[in-house]
């Protein structure tokens, strides 16, 4: 089950250069689609998933300015405390640079933790 979520993003990114207008296009449709697989493996704790589709340099600042390292980050998704029902990115913009590229949008999540609801 852990690969079949990389799987799936692989076979998403794979086939949205087939109707993309030109390369830039089909560049942001796959970031676009990573982003959204790395949702849907976080919501399913698939941790295996979420490792593979983050850098070793992962620094991720949370919505209350904690700053988490890529290890920190994996032991929160392996918490059966915090359980998600909702992650949704919205209004996603891609800004292509030389060979990296920044991905901007809004990034939704509800759920609980530790028997407390939050969004």
């Amino acid at each position: 089950m852990k690969a079949a979520w990389i799987l799936f993003a692989l076979v998403v990114v794979t086939a949205l250069p087939l109707g993309a207008a030109n390369e830039a296009d089909a560049d942001r449709g796959k970031l676009i689609a990573l982003e959204n697989a790395w949702n849907v493996a976080q919501m399913t704790k698939d941790v295996s998933a979420v490792e593979q589709l983050l850098a070793p340099t992962l620094v991720y600042t949370d919505y209350d300015g904690l700053v988490q390292d890529k290890k920190k980050f994996l032991d929160d998704v392996k918490d059966p405390a915090y359980r998600e029902t909702s992650m949704i990115n919205e209004d996603q913009q891609v800004f292509p640079y030389h060979n990296a590229a920044v991905v901007v949008g809004t990034y939704h999540t509800k759920g609980t933790y530790k028997g407390k609801v939050f969004e």
